[in-house]
């Protein structure tokens, strides 16, 4: 289980035989006097590993492209995603919806391998040559040049 579970130990083996007597999470959550969430996340865990539910989760598991995009496929043709992942052996039904969500606002490509960490730091600026380096200073002091002469003209009349 997770380690940032709010649940202890004995309330989640507590859920559990309550889940297994068919209760559901909502009367679960309220019989133990506990918030439905943790709850409800236990129960889902539950419906697709049974008692394994309690066993501490297995590392990260990558999947490969090929099998996310013919998951997703299936979710939205309407398999039901608690029992599509429990065939698929995904680790949480949520998965389904987070692969589903990156297909539908990036695409395929949104499925791909990433490559791991930071990417590479853009190539530092070219050092701009002598006469470019003139050229917006010649720019600077125009500019300058024209504003300090429009607020002399203004000292000299100005507006009534």
């Amino acid at each position: 289980m997770r380690a940032s579970s709010t649940l202890t130990p004995s309330q989640r083996e507590t859920a559990i035989a309550w889940f297994e007597q068919g209760m559901a999470d909502r009367s679960v959550a309220t019989t133990l006097g506990l918030p439905r969430g943790p709850i409800r996340r236990l129960y889902q865990r539950w419906r697709i590993h049974g008692p394994g539910a309690l066993v501490a989760k297995q590392a990260k598991k990558s999947y490969s492209f090929e099998f996310k995009i013919e998951a997703v496929r299936r979710f939205l043709t309407g398999e039901l995603k608690t029992e599509l992942a429990q065939e698929l052996e995904l680790s949480s039904p949520t998965l389904l919806e987070t692969w589903a969500r990156t297909y539908r606002d990036q695409g395929e490509d949104g499925l791909r391998p990433k490559q791991p960490g930071r990417p590479p730091k853009s190539a530092p600026p070219e050092p701009e040559t002598e006469l470019e380096r003139l050229r917006r200073e010649n720019e600077f002091l125009r500019a300058q040049n024209a504003y300090l002469g429009k607020v002399r003209a203004l000292r000299e009349h100005p507006p009534e």
